[in-house]
């Protein structure tokens, strides 16, 4: 006896009939209107571009929709994602001349416009070295991660004053946090070189995030490197590359740890919901 769901093919005219002259899928349609002007009372569409990595991209989706005050699935927001996992590498572009992301994320950018985003959200903090020259061009507006990374420790933690910053090579020589803490009227607190190589290892190597997923290995090191930070004097740590909260949580380490992503989710939710 077959047991389960019974399968039934769907009249597709019948299903477009049924909405009365509407569209199903309006995004689809030839001129890309967006889905803010065909549903006036929805909030603003999200758009994530991802792909940096695709872990990360789903760990935000995933925080936007934990943050999002919703009690059933029509309160929800709507979401676009362009998970490109061909841009190049971040660090590898801003450290050793390797190829330029910025093209790829340009062309991401205008997809999720022409689908119908009315803002774009990037989980990877490395690729904000870009965001000066990818936003002029951009006709919609792209929310600062590491602005509102700093923001988040600025309103969640006033006594504290010295911040660790857990990101990538790249990231912490072009000093984005760094810079952004100081003007917060913060004092960071950077991994010496040995620490930034773990870290690295931890996050791109065999046994690494990017390669092997959360693994026993990338906990321990990146664990071992915020204990060092704040044995160096951090009274909070920003997890400034979007693996780190992937392996790392609250409660982990014996200070507050602000997680980029999860500032970058609560911006996006924010954002979609103004008035």
């Amino acid at each position: 006896m077959r047991m389960g769901w019974a399968w039934k093919v769907v009249d597709r005219k019948r299903l477009n009939n049924q909405w009365e002259g509407q569209q199903p899928f309006p995004f689809r349609q030839e001129n890309k209107r967006s889905m803010s002007r065909l549903y006036p009372l929805s909030p603003r569409t999200i758009g994530i571009l991802g792909g940096m990595g695709s872990a990360a991209t789903v760990d935000l989706f995933d925080r936007i929709v934990r943050a999002t005050p919703a009690r059933k699935d029509q309160e929800h927001l709507p979401v676009l994602i362009v998970n490109d996992p061909l841009i190049p590498d971040r660090t590898q572009a801003i450290l050793h001349g390797g190829p330029d992301p910025l093209p790829r994320m340009q062309a991401g950018i205008k997809k999720l416009v022409a689908m119908g985003a009315d803002f774009v959200a990037i989980p990877c903090n490395t690729a904000h070295y870009f965001l000066p020259r990818l936003a002029p061009a951009a006709p919609i507006r792209l929310l600062d991660m590491i602005r509102e990374t700093v923001q988040a420790v600025v309103a969640s933690l006033p006594g504290v004053e010295r911040v660790g910053v857990m990101a990538t090579s790249g990231m912490l020589a072009v000093g984005l946090y760094q810079q952004a803490l100081v003007k917060a009227g913060l004092i960071p607190v950077e991994p010496p070189a040995d620490d930034i190589e773990r870290m690295m290892d931890a996050i791109y190597g065999a046994e690494g995030i990017k390669s092997a997923g959360v693994t026993a290995y990338a906990v321990e090191t990146l664990g071992t490197v915020g204990g060092e930070l704040l044995a160096r004097g951090a009274q909070a740590l920003i997890l400034g590359c979007t693996e780190i909260p992937l392996a790392l949580q609250e409660g982990d380490l014996p200070a507050p740890l602000v997680a980029s992503s999860q500032a970058l989710a609560e911006a996006a939710v924010r954002e979609a919901m103004r008035d």
